[in-house]
């Protein structure tokens, strides 16, 4: 077994393990439209990478297997250029303000059991809803031979609100307050929890926005692209929290491991992809629940002034 030092980090971890998480964390990616930041945090922690290093190294990862996952969508004419500068708009804004919260947090010394809670609450909260949703999709489509991909009432509150335009590759007609405040809302959970945000953003995308699930893919990764290299940005630099050579392990799998998930997922229905989803979704949060409520290997730890 080839292991590697990570300096920031400071631990040492075996070689292939890093790149086979990248890969399967890309593939991911690719399959559903999420960064993975999701499921690639808590992976990090549980093979001793501390919690403020696996945030911040791993928007480094998110970066590169979305710049890989919209290329493979773009070809294929899956992603709305125009709602994604909308979701961009808002998440620059969020990741901007979740930086200084992460260093707030990180000064006062509550960074690592608040991102843990947070992955308890939002993964169980979503993972439940999209289960719910999916089996009820997928019944009924069997029932009908129809294929819904996302609600198709067309005067409801979102036509009600302010600033409305039209995008006509998700064929939407919406408030454009919608993306920008769910692309805060991801920014700020992008730069406290290292997640791109796919998570959220993918259900909101088809629940919120009303888009179809086959746009909201490329769509998403086009956003977290951008966010996820805006965090990285300001991470390395505010707060010091991004392990080169851990980022480029990961980036290294994840590159290869997003195409073959794009391919794969061009080949399944919406909601087939959702039920997927929120089962990975739902298997993390209870990890992460064991990991918060299991007896520690050591009752007392000593933490130096670096947060290391």
């Amino acid at each position: 077994m080839i292991h590697i030092y990570l300096p920031i980090a400071e631990v040492s971890v075996n070689l292939f393990l890093l790149l086979a998480i990248g890969g399967g964390v890309g593939f991911l990616s690719g399959l559903f439209g999420v960064g993975g930041g999701f499921l690639l945090t808590p992976l990090l922690i549980f093979i001793g990478i501390p919690p403020a290093i696996a945030v911040g190294s791993e928007a480094n990862q998110l970066a590169a297997a979305s710049l890989s996952g919209v290329i493979a969508h773009w070809r294929g004419g899956r992603v709305d250029l125009r709602m994604g500068i909308m979701l961009l708009v808002g998440g620059l804004i969020g990741s901007t303000l979740g930086v200084s919260l992460f260093a707030w947090l990180r000064a006062s010394g509550q960074i690592d059991l608040v991102i843990k809670l947070l992955y308890v609450v939002l993964l169980g909260l979503i993972g439940l809803m999209m289960m719910v949703e999916s089996i009820r999709a997928n019944l009924k489509s069997r029932r009908s031979e129809a294929s819904p991909e996302a609600p198709t009432d067309t005067n409801t509150w979102r036509q009600q609100l302010p600033w409305q335009m039209h995008f006509p590759t998700s064929e939407v007609t919406i408030s454009a307050f919608l993306p920008i405040g769910l692309g805060i809302l991801v920014g700020i959970l992008a730069a406290v929890m290292g997640i791109g945000g796919g998570f959220i953003m993918v259900p909101a995308m088809i629940y919120v926005l009303g888009m179809p699930t086959a746009i909201v893919v490329g769509t998403s990764l086009f956003q977290i692209l951008f966010v996820a290299s805006n965090v990285t940005l300001q991470q390395a630099i505010r707060v010091q929290t991004v392990d080169v050579v851990l980022a480029l392990l990961l980036m290294l799998g994840s590159v290869l491991g997003v195409q073959i998930g794009a391919r794969a997922g061009a080949k399944l229905r919406g909601e087939e992809l959702r039920f997927l989803l929120a089962f990975i979704v739902l298997i993390v949060c209870g990890w992460m629940i064991y990991n918060l409520t299991s007896r520690p290997d050591f009752l007392f730890t000593l933490v130096s002034a670096s947060g290391h």
